[in-house]
């Protein structure tokens, strides 16, 4: 390890630091940390940008200001990047083409807020099936007359459909599985029959899962490939008894098709946590169904998710800039670009990620 002080150069926008990141960082000689503010002036930004190693980023694209999302704007003023860290399994701030064209690195923290997101989504499907929300609101309204009226089902022996079976979603399958001995359906391109079976789902393709489930989660990332990918067509192929929920990011599914086939009655409600814009206004056109369950991008925020993302962050963050394997990697093919252009940098070459590192297109 090379000990001269501050040769490694280390940046974040306020308020965008992980729990604990500044504290672990802090403890070695070796890393300069910066803290750059939304708004910081231009010479002290370029000064920083120009010598930084590497990046920890926020990852929702609302909370970040434009010029401080990864694209060719800030790539440009940032020569001697190296690493992009997401803050959370998310990297829609991140263009990864960009950085792989440059030989730069982007990694994400997937799995440390696994276990917060799936209890977000067996309690939403457990509200929806139960119809808690829809209850308790007409119940604070003094408008119930007959409990009948507000009449629910169980999730128990019901069928689960996981778009997406990487760390949440294979969590979900677990607990669905466990729990309510649910048969659970999954798609995934990029992982094969026997793999799904050893995370507790059927492999099937999407329009199978659509038709076949009761309920539908969407827990993949946010690409190319997944953009709309729940839309018009998708949501007639759902069962008018089955619910829709997504925690994964918003423009997976596309609200006004979603509007629609709610105004329809083609499906019989919706969890959504994620949002075109977040927040969404109040006067949203899916605020006004009561079968819909709102939450404010809040499914992987708890106080445990938080710790233990932080440290994820901050270890990976250190394993990088050591030279030792980092596994959470999102654009894997940069590697051979990567380990030249941090071998100029630092003198050493770094060691090769995992064998199978923790990534694939669907992760999350």
């Amino acid at each position: 390890m090379n000990n001269t002080v501050n040769n490694k150069r280390v940046f974040y926008v306020a308020p965008h630091r992980p729990q604990g990141f500044a504290e672990m960082l802090g403890k070695r000689d070796d890393v300069r940390l910066d803290m750059l503010e939304q708004k910081s002036p231009d010479a002290a930004a370029l000064e920083i940008l120009a010598a930084a190693h590497a990046y920890q980023t926020g990852s929702a694209r609302d909370e970040l200001a434009s010029h401080y999302q990864t694209g060719t704007e800030l790539l440009g003023r940032a020569p001697n990047l190296l690493i992009v860290s997401t803050n959370g399994a998310g990297y829609d701030t991140v263009d990864v083409k960009a950085c792989t064209a440059r030989g730069i690195l982007v990694v994400n923290q997937s799995g440390g807020n696994a276990e917060a997101v799936a209890e977000h989504v067996i309690g939403m499907m457990l509200c929806l099936c139960k119809r808690v929300g829809e209850s308790d609101r007409a119940l604070r309204a003094g408008k119930i007359e007959r409990r009948i009226d507000y009449i629910g089902g169980e999730a128990f022996g019901r069928t689960l459909g996981i778009v997406g079976l990487g760390n949440v979603g294979r969590r979900i399958a677990e607990l669905a599985g466990t729990l309510f001995r649910m048969q659970v359906l999954a798609y995934d391109p990029y992982l094969d029959a026997e793999v799904v079976r050893a995370r507790g789902a059927t492999k099937v393709d999407l329009d199978e899962l659509l038709r076949r489930s009761d309920f539908v989660s969407v827990n993949c990332p946010l690409t190319p490939e997944s953009h709309n990918l729940m839309g018009a067509r998708e949501y007639a192929l759902m069962k008018p008894t089955a619910y829709f929920i997504t925690t994964a990011r918003g423009s997976i599914h596309d609200e006004e098709a979603l509007e629609k086939a709610l105004r329809d009655k083609t499906i019989a409600g919706a969890g959504l946590d994620v949002w075109e814009k977040e927040p969404p206004p109040a006067q949203h056109p899916l605020m006004k169904y009561d079968n819909v369950m709102v939450t404010p991008h809040m499914a992987g925020v708890t106080r445990e998710s938080r710790a233990r993302m932080g440290q994820i962050a901050a270890e990976q963050m250190l394993d990088a800039l050591d030279g030792r394997p980092v596994p959470r990697i999102v654009n894997p093919l940069v590697w051979p670009d990567y380990a030249k252009r941090f071998e100029r940098a630092f003198g050493f070459k770094p060691q090769d990620p995992p064998a199978e590192p923790n990534w694939h297109a669907f992760e999350n």
